[in-house]
């Protein structure tokens, strides 16, 4: 409290480790994009050397609370097979496999944050295409799932929500979640897209070809506002994939750096002023210029920064866990 008793916002902490990149050699997945972006947020002066929180990485229990003890013990290892890594379409190394186990680490961290100040950013993350015994689409594990898991066991949360914006389809969470009462997965995407095989989310969206700014917020506005009316999340997992862009290599959508912009606003913004914390997760990004990957990932950071403080001046959040009530226990 300050001296006139209002509330002052907590320090905007991003976490980040300089492990983070995959290191993929010439790849369309640009995954030194993450140093980009912090050494960006910090000529900028978006953000301080000390804004930035090293995670730890998560530990193959962590891991096993999502992933079989054969998938986990095959990356560990490194004796993935041939078909393991066609489906992952990404080059196995030791400092990939460091990477994802940090990765996974920094979604747990972001989500302990987000529930101490009501969002919690990792600039990186968000690799939904996992599923419990293999990989695909560049994504070896799912921190997303790895995240909520380990907040219900400890207890910290019951229910969470996905809310996957990446252009793709969110098929590993899906698969994940699938059937359980206590994760709400929601998924908008290009349906003419990677991959060919959608699990029902609990809620999809499926875009046509060539969607822009309008249609999308209006749709994911409906759909999202609905849902968490409804199931009452008591943390949001944001997946803010920058691959919706309309210059998008691996995309077939056509929002403009304002649109996704709105997007990050409806999300973050939504969830808050329902005193429920969010975190972030950026996931996919593959512009004919990295540039603008860079700069779509640094407004998602900019615009949760922005409504951080006005949420919290405004008394929406509060420091510690944000309460919404009972719900049923983790499945």
């Amino acid at each position: 409290m300050s001296e006139t008793g209002a509330r002052q916002p907590l320090p905007f902490r991003l976490v980040y480790s300089e492990l983070y990149d995959l290191h993929l050699g010439e790849h369309v997945f640009p995954s030194k994009k993450y140093r980009w972006l912090h050494d960006r947020l910090i000529r900028t002066r978006f953000a301080a050397p000390e804004d930035f929180i090293e995670p730890s990485a998560a530990t193959d229990d962590d891991l096993r609370l999502v992933h079989d003890p054969e998938w986990v013990a095959k990356l560990r290892s490194g004796t993935l097979t041939y078909q393991d890594i066609l489906r992952l379409e990404i080059p196995y190394s030791r400092q990939m496999v460091e990477a994802f186990w940090l990765a996974a680490g920094g979604t747990i961290l972001a989500a302990r944050l987000a529930r101490e100040s009501g969002v919690g950013f990792n600039i990186g993350g968000g690799f939904h295409h996992a599923f419990p015994g293999h990989g695909e689409g560049f994504c070896a594990i799912n921190d997303i799932a790895v995240a909520i898991r380990r907040l219900q066991r400890d207890g910290t949360i019951r229910r969470a929500m996905v809310v996957d914006c990446d252009v793709h389809h969110g098929n590993g969470t899906a698969a994940v979640f699938a059937g359980d009462p206590s994760v709400f997965t929601l998924s908008i995407h290009q349906y003419n897209n990677y991959p060919s095989e959608k699990p029902p989310s609990s809620l999809d969206i499926h875009l046509a070809d060539g969607i822009g700014d309008g249609e999308y917020l209006h749709r994911l506005g409906n759909g999202y506002r609905a849902a968490l009316t409804m199931f009452q999340p008591e943390l949001v997992i944001y997946v803010a994939g920058a691959d919706p862009y309309f210059e998008d290599q691996l995309g077939g959508l056509s929002l403009t750096f304002d649109g996704l912009k709105e997007r990050d606003r409806l999300v973050i913004w939504t969830a808050l002023t329902h005193r429920i914390p969010v975190a972030i997760v950026l996931a996919g990004g593959y512009a004919q210029s990295v540039e603008d990957t860079i700069t779509i990932h640094a407004n998602t950071a900019a615009v949760a920064k922005e409504i951080a403080g006005k949420t919290w001046a405004a008394g929406q959040t509060e420091a510690g866990p944000v309460p919404t009530g009972p719900g049923p226990q983790a499945g």
